[in-house]
């Protein structure tokens, strides 16, 4: 196969992925993700808390939109001790679990503040083990009061991030935080280059969206849907690698990483949609997976398909290990496969195409 993720796409991937884009506070990385897409692009719009959508060829009645989210899980600080130790609240699905020992970066007005995920010594625990927990995680930034902490601008309300970066293994694996979902916002904006670059003319209006705050609620995909009211919309978003240890393939599933995309069979997913996109994937011979979901999809796919009356709706989603933590890994040949799959769909789609299964 021939490759498609670039040495400049991919150290704007590990640019974008190194940089913080927390739920509700991801204006540094949207405007990372913009600049990089620009060229590719006709117009772009924006909205209040930070959506974007890049607009290919605008103009045309008929709109489809390919989409992905750019917030990542984080901590809220909620409370300071009066001997200076921090405690939170989760912003999003963070993992208590990984926290100990961990460094984070608190982002302040007067810049970021470094802190350390504290927990007893081994030494300390023997008589009675504890586990982490949300009432007993906490941060230290070097501190011995409150207000030595206040006064290096932490308060309530500011947001902290780990402090991990982006790293390759095995020349195969890329691996870092926020993989969910800042790949897919990589991944639609590799798509948007490949069309600019393949010189492909589309008879429809392609909006190129990254959403905020898809892990409160899917609340930023929620407020673009409305706002272009598309008549078809691709989404794409992780879903767990189960072929790892520890994990129930019973309970989760059986998808795994370099076996290909994966497409999901919900109530939200569109059949003759999802059926003309694996047709595309076997015709251009793209390998890929299957997984099932009992009610919703859990991704933006739900705030697209239950908007304005009802929008056809699809999900391809990259398999990725140790979803929310720092550790988060995906295969490269997944990656490239996921934007072959999007880029041959949003081809093979006609202008005014009608994917009512009852006429």
């Amino acid at each position: 196969m021939k490759k498609i993720i670039t040495s400049k796409s991919e150290k704007f991937l590990e640019s974008y992925l190194n940089n913080a884009s927390p739920t509700g506070f991801e204006t540094s990385g949207q405007q990372l993700w913009l600049d990089y897409l620009k060229p590719y692009i006709d117009d772009y719009i924006t909205d209040a808390y930070g959506s974007v959508a890049g607009i290919i060829n605008p103009g045309h009645d008929y709109k489809m939109v390919i989409e992905a989210h750019a917030d990542e899980i984080s901590w809220f600080v909620h409370y300071i001790t009066k001997d200076g130790f921090i405690y939170l609240r989760r912003n999003g699905g963070s993992d208590h679990m990984i926290a100990p020992s961990k460094r984070v970066n608190i982002h302040t007005d007067k810049g970021l503040v470094k802190a350390v995920f504290g927990w007893p010594a081994i030494h300390m625990r023997q008589q009675k083990e504890e586990t982490p927990s949300m009432k007993n995680i906490f941060l230290d930034c070097g501190c011995s009061s409150k207000e030595e902490v206040e006064k290096l601008g932490v308060h309530v309300g500011c947001v902290a991030t780990f402090e991990d970066e982006f790293m390759i293994l095995n020349k195969n694996k890329y691996v870092g935080r926020a993989l969910d979902n800042r790949v897919g916002g990589f991944m639609i904006a590799e798509v948007a280059r490949l069309l600019k670059e393949n010189k492909k003319k589309l008879p429809f209006t392609l909006y190129v969206v990254n959403s905020v705050q898809e892990e409160i609620g899917l609340r930023g995909a929620e407020m673009m849907a409305h706002r272009i009211k598309p008549n078809l919309a691709l989404i794409t978003d992780v879903c767990h690698d189960t072929g790892t240890p520890m994990v129930d393939k019973i309970e989760n599933g059986d998808q795994q990483g370099g076996k290909g995309p994966v497409l999901t069979y919900g109530p939200a997913v569109q059949n003759k949609f999802l059926r003309q996109i694996i047709a595309t994937a076997e015709a251009t011979k793209i390998p890929f997976q299957r997984a099932a979901v009992s009610r919703s999809t859990g991704t933006d796919t739900d705030a697209f398909a239950y908007s304005n009356e009802g929008v056809t709706s699809a999900l391809i989603s990259l398999p990725l290990r140790y979803m929310h933590t720092t550790v988060e890994m995906v295969q490269k040949e997944d990656v490239e496969n996921c934007i072959r799959l999007i880029y041959e769909t949003v081809l093979n789609v006609k202008a005014g195409q009608d994917f009512r299964t009852i006429k």
